[in-house]
């Protein structure tokens, strides 16, 4: 029988290197195709649980599982193909200041040894979904903040991730670019089936989206509202295009794309 269980974690306890533990005894499960909200203070270990997922840091004990699969005892190569499935979108974009726009949505693509003219297919495709196609050959830093990450976002999608971790990726944001990325995620996960978590400090975004929450306090993890794969009901803040057009159109050309 397949396991549907994206993310599980079996007491897991994660510390700083002075020895003090950030998280303890965390035990949860995350279902393929699940949306979260991650939820809690500054410092409270947000940023923690996404980089234990990520085998970004070491659990100093329990059982981390992705995909169905232990993490315990991986090699480097494991890891690095795991992260394969998987991408993270940071609040402070990561873009490589010395590449074009249109290089840093390659990047990923060309770690992978993805050819050449899918690459160029694949990208431009990516950059005028997220509305950044005349855009492609700017420096970052030529960019307004919304802008800088969607590129971000658009690095992500561009993977196809099974998982996607967004750390704090609305916070520098105003409420129409907020909203908007907010839209880019949900149609990731309605029409690709991601399974993502969104560390937000936003009660405003988090009262829009009715997705159910992670919430990160005392070392320790609970959870609340009902876990769904993608938005039944929401106020819908963002008054653009109907973003599922572009992200069915987008998905399909993928497809194509890769098939030859």
């Amino acid at each position: 029988m397949e396991d549907k269980t994206a993310i599980s974690f079996a007491n897991v306890a994660a510390g700083y290197d002075d020895g003090r533990d950030v998280l303890t005894d965390v035990s949860f499960n995350i279902g393929r195709g699940a949306f979260y909200f991650l939820s809690g203070a500054s410092g409270a270990g947000k940023t923690t649980l996404l980089r234990l997922i990520y085998q970004l840091h070491p659990q100093s004990r329990g059982q981390i599982k992705l995909f169905g699969k232990s993490t315990t005892g991986l090699s480097r190569d494991d890891i690095t193909a795991l992260r394969q499935k998987m991408a993270i979108v940071f609040q402070e974009y990561s873009l490589l200041s010395h590449l074009t726009v249109f290089d840093n949505v390659a990047l990923p693509l060309r770690v992978r040894g993805v050819a050449e003219d899918k690459i160029k297919k694949l990208v431009s495709k990516t950059l005028d979904w997220v509305g950044l196609g005349r855009f492609a050959d700017a420096a970052p830093k030529s960019l307004s903040g919304g802008q800088q990450q969607r590129v971000s976002v658009a690095r992500a999608i561009i993977v196809q991730p099974s998982i996607l971790l967004a750390d704090e990726p609305t916070g520098n944001l105003d409420d129409e670019n907020a909203s908007r990325l907010m839209e880019l995620f949900i149609q990731m996960n309605k029409v690709f089936g991601t399974t993502i978590i969104l560390a937000t400090h936003s009660q405003k975004l988090m009262d829009t989206y009715k997705f159910p929450v992670i919430h990160v306090a005392g070392h320790h993890v609970t959870f609340s509202g009902r876990e769904k794969s993608a938005m039944t009901e929401s106020k819908k803040i963002w008054k653009g295009p109907k973003p599922q057009n572009y992200f069915a159109e987008l998905s399909k050309q993928f497809e194509e794309i890769e098939n030859g």
